[in-house]
Formats: C-alpha cells, sequence, structure tokens
C-alpha cells in the first residue's frame, strides 16, 4: 500500500500540541534508525523526518488493516489503514514522550477511524449490568482447538460493534484491558464487561456453526 505524504486534517483525537525539549530529544533519538523504538522514531516524524514515517507505516500497517478487517470487514480494510496514517502525519504533533504509548495512541486513532465508517449503524451501549466469574475457555482456544479460524472471524463479525472492538484489540493485538480502555476511551470494569460478553457469544456462534 502506498501512503501518500500530503494528507488534509480531519478529526480525531483532540489533543493540543505537546512541547518536547532539546533534553528529551536527545534522550530519545539515537544514531541507527532502522532500530530505533516507535518512540524516537515519531520523534523525527514530528519534525517532518519522512524516512522516520515510512519507517513507522512499515512497522505497523499489516496490523492496522488486520484490526480493520475485524471491526469493519475486508473491504474497507485497506482504505481504514490508509487513513490512520495519513492522519498520523497531519497530526504528527499530537504525540510526545511522556503522553502515553505510541502503539496505544495509534490504535486509538484507527478506532476511531473504523467507529466513522459505521456511524450510520446502531450506536450499541455497554451493557452495566455486573458480571459473574467466567472460567470458560477464550474463544482463541476454541478456534485452536476446532481449527476454525475462518469460522471465528465470521463469528466475530457477528457481535456488537464496540464487543467486536473490544475482543479485537485484547486478542488479536496483545493489549491489556487497560490498554483497551484507553483507547476506547471507557473504563477497565466496562472493557472487560465488553469481553465477558464477547466470549459468551462467540461461544455461542461456534457452537452452532459446529454442531
Amino acid at each position: 500500500m502506498t501512503i501518500q505524504l500530503d494528507p488534509t486534517a480531519t478529526d480525531g483525537i483532540a489533543a493540543e500540541r505537546p512541547r518536547v525539549t532539546g533534553a528529551e530529544a536527545a534522550a530519545y533519538l539515537g544514531p541507527s534508525l532502522e532500530g530505533s523504538p516507535d518512540e524516537t522514531l515519531m520523534l523525527r516524524v514530528r519534525e517532518g523526518d519522512r524516512d522516520a514515517f515510512r519507517l513507522i507505516v512499515s512497522r505497523h500497517i499489516d496490523r492496522i488493516v488486520g484490526l480493520a478487517r475485524r471491526v469493519v470487514g475486508h473491504a474497507e480494510a485497506e482504505d481504514i489503514a490508509q487513513d490512520v496514517f495519513l492522519k498520523l502525519w497531519a497530526r504528527r504533533d499530537r504525540w510526545a514522550p511522556g503522553t502515553g504509548s505510541f502503539r496505544t495512541w495509534l490504535y486509538r486513532v484507527a478506532m476511531n477511524q473504523c467507529i466513522d465508517r459505521t456511524r450510520r449503524k446502531a450506536t450499541v451501549p455497554i451493557e452495566e449490568a455486573p458480571d459473574t466469574p467466567d472460567d470458560a475457555k477464550g474463544p482463541l482456544e476454541i478456534c485452536e482447538e476446532r481449527e476454525s479460524a475462518p469460522r471465528l472471524r465470521q463469528a466475530l463479525r457477528q457481535l456488537p460493534l464496540r464487543q467486536r472492538m473490544a475482543i479485537t484489540l485484547y486478542y488479536h493485538n496483545d493489549l491489556t484491558a487497560a490498554e483497551v480502555a484507553v483507547i476506547m476511551d471507557s473504563k477497565v470494569n466496562a472493557v472487560e464487561s465488553l469481553l465477558k460478553r464477547g466470549r459468551q457469544k462467540l461461544r455461542e456462534l461456534l457452537g452452532q456453526t459446529n454442531d
């Protein structure tokens, strides 16, 4: 996928421009661009370094496409991923060291793009009912045991949007419930509720498709 470097600003995560001191920059910037962490690259991207931007894209494009496919479907996933990285370039001054994980920030941009694509659908609220302990096997364990990855993906698409987002972020992107809560602008217990209900629904759907 080719990412053009002339994006226009669009709506997304609002924030005032963080200030980065010379000492912070010196602490993050190293001699090797290829082996630099994301935070180092983003400091260079903030200054308009296109090589650093291209490296960021190459590191994260596959995961963002995969995330979008699970949340909104295959057809729009690449367009969403391109929008995410165009927004990253256009709003590159919105992230700074010490303001949070770069990956969490990037995934939140991606989730906002996915939500934008589904705004015409009914909003799915987070259920507030208390949860009982859930000791049953998770959907990924079911998938591995039954070798039903395609069925799992199909079942995932049948979940309500916010359950689908939580399951995708938590299981497919190695994020904690706390990180998912930040990305979804929610509370940890609400995310845990979404994960529990999503797991239960996936077990039902996988059971139906394998009976």
